[in-house]
């Protein structure tokens, strides 16, 4: 009885050691057509307002000048996998560094935005929960520069879990609690000057 031995690659020859390894060429080949072929198309996050355009000018009703309300904010392509988003308002131009405005976690994926103004009851309605800010209160504070031109910053994450955090934790215990769990993110920026 004829035994025969199948080689890798099903062949019956031997390959030779001193050359290239047996299939090489196959396994480049494979791995080329698996990292070229499009298994899924990637979707970016997206927030906005009607407010403002990304680059423009917030309106006074939305600053110390005005109302000091929040502007109605609109988000979309939130990932399928997010259990909770992540709401930051930041003025990186502040004379003393980084400023925060605002800060608001574990709000369900489920929405599409937040209204004009949104109350601290309709937040906590959605479940979510609102975080200390620079003003050194819980809550929206809207732009009120000393001087010249400052950008603000509405960054928006998804993530993949709840945060375990109380009402009225800060922004660097938001961001250290988010590590490891943002699934996409996206920004909006709007300018503001006072008119003196």
């Amino acid at each position: 009885m004829k035994m025969t031995i199948l080689y890798e690659c099903g062949t019956t020859k031997k390959p030779d050691k001193n050359i290239f390894p047996p299939c090489l060429h196959l396994q480049k080949t494979l791995s080329r057509a698996i990292l070229s072929y499009p298994l899924f198309k990637e979707v970016s996050m997206k927030i906005s307002s009607p407010a403002f355009h990304d680059g423009g000018f917030i309106p006074s009703t939305y600053t110390c000048d005005g109302r000091d309300i929040s502007p109605e904010l609109v988000w979309e392509d939130i990932p399928s996998q997010a259990k909770s988003l992540v709401l930051l308002c930041e003025d990186p131009d502040a004379p003393m560094g980084l400023f925060v405005h605002w800060v608001v976690f574990n709000i369900p994926p489920s929405t599409s935005g937040l209204p004009q103004g949104v109350s601290s009851a309709e937040l906590t309605r959605l479940s979510a929960k609102q975080g200390r800010t620079d003003f050194g209160r819980i809550g929206y504070g809207g732009p009120c520069p000393p001087s010249a031109t400052h950008r603000y910053f509405f960054k928006l994450y998804a993530l993949d879990t709840l945060l375990s955090l109380p009402e009225g934790s800060t922004r660097i215990q938001v961001l250290k609690a988010m590590e490891g769990h943002i699934l996409s993110s996206a920004e909006l920026m709007g300018k503001y000057q006072r008119q003196r």
